[in-house]
């Protein structure tokens, strides 16, 4: 058995108890996400009806920025040990098909709807989105795009010592890369080097996740000194005009994204352990529902609330905006489960490429599988 696979199915069966963690940090990355679309949405919309561009919850989306999405791709690369040995085919229908399966059919709806309300339902300009979006992903749906494409990188270098991996994501992440392709330079380059952490340090951080939640007054004061760090790098003017702020800065990025998935970890685990945000933890369990979705929602609300101009202040409609996106695809998502609609939301069995022969290693019941396994959201870490 590879070592770090090993070490995490240790370290796992050895804080089965506390796996409710793993959904708790991903609930609050969605929760983020969705928060930040909204706001910035509400923001540029706003702003071209003359009613102002800026509201209170710009300063939440602006000091979870440094965090926000290293957390989610630290989460998303955890379990990884655990499928990256088995056959190629298996592999590819867990960590490619899976996601390519949701990304066409919500590019499908989307581009549908953008189409019917700009041109008409012109075909041609459907067409024309959708063949973009194979190279350029909706700004909504980028996530899984580009998370397939981390699995199968990591599976093609997976021989690469891990040092030698870890410092070129690094450099990767560091440098500022400039190809052409915005896929690469704004999400791939910038994010790689997060994936692979939590893939090559996963027993580190269910060790952090574990001391966390046999030391909470330790735990809560590394969070309070973190969350000041973050803050003031976050809302602090780069004297850089390359950079906005000094969290983007080189060097800086980096240190507070690993910082900020770990504290994120950390504050799971605390939830966990004391069970006191079951929403949370219930967004974390349907995240790529919420993810896959909530852009329809969001864009339905902000579209009304500027109509009906019921609500002016850019804060508060962002605030409206953001918990009808968050819950409107969870209530959507009950409401077709036991329907032939579940299909928006789950993979039909018959969608995928499989493969008959048996894994190389025989399956064992242990807590990871076992959770992975009951998990609705399906797509971080089914082995």
């Amino acid at each position: 058995m590879h070592p770090t696979r090993a070490a995490l199915v240790h370290l796992s069966e050895r804080s089965s108890s506390r796996i409710a963690w793993f959904d708790y940090a991903k609930g609050i990355c969605i929760i983020l996400v969705v928060m930040m679309h909204s706001t910035l949405g509400v923001g540029e919309a706003y702003a071209e009806q003359g009613l102002g561009d800026f509201g209170f919850m710009h300063h939440v989306v602006a000091y979870a920025k440094p965090f926000r999405m290293p957390d989610f791709f630290l989460l998303s690369g955890l379990f990884l040990s655990l499928a990256i040995g088995r056959t190629w085919t298996h592999y590819l229908d867990k960590k490619v098909v899976h996601f390519a399966y949701f990304y066409v059919i919500w590019t499908v709806i989307q581009a549908t709807i953008k189409t019917a309300a700009t041109s008409g339902l012109d075909i041609n300009e459907l067409v024309s989105q959708f063949v973009t979006a194979l190279v350029h992903p909706f700004p909504t749906l980028w996530f899984i795009y580009v998370l397939p494409l981390f699995f199968v990188a990591t599976k093609l270098l997976r021989d690469v010592p891990a040092w030698a991996l870890l410092a070129s994501a690094a450099l990767l992440q560091i440098l500022p890369v400039q190809t052409g392709w915005y896929t690469l330079d704004h999400f791939i380059a910038p994010y790689y080097v997060f994936f692979l952490a939590g893939y090559l340090l996963a027993p580190h951080v269910f060790a952090i996740a574990n001391w966390a939640s046999y030391n909470t007054p330790l735990a809560l004061s590394g969070l309070a000194g973190w969350a000041v760090l973050n803050g003031v790098l976050a809302y602090t003017t780069s004297p850089f005009a390359r950079w906005d702020v000094a969290s983007d800065l080189p060097f800086i990025s980096l240190a507070l994204g690993g910082m900020g998935g770990i504290a994120i970890v950390t504050l799971a685990s605390q939830l966990s352990k004391f069970d006191m945000a079951r929403f949370v933890r219930f967004c974390g369990q349907n995240s790529i529902v919420i993810y896959i979705s909530f852009a329809i929602p969001m864009a339905v609300t902000r579209v009304v609330l500027l109509k009906t101009g019921v609500i002016t202040d850019v804060g508060i409609a962002s605030g409206v905006v953001w918990l009808v996106a968050l819950i409107s695809p969870l209530v959507a998502y009950m409401v077709v489960r036991q329907t032939p609609l579940n299909l928006l939301y789950e993979r039909p069995a018959w969608v995928g490429v499989h493969d008959d022969r048996k894994p190389a290693h025989a399956p064992h019941a242990h807590p990871v599988r076992s959770f992975l396994s009951t998990s609705r959201n399906a797509g971080y870490g089914n082995g």
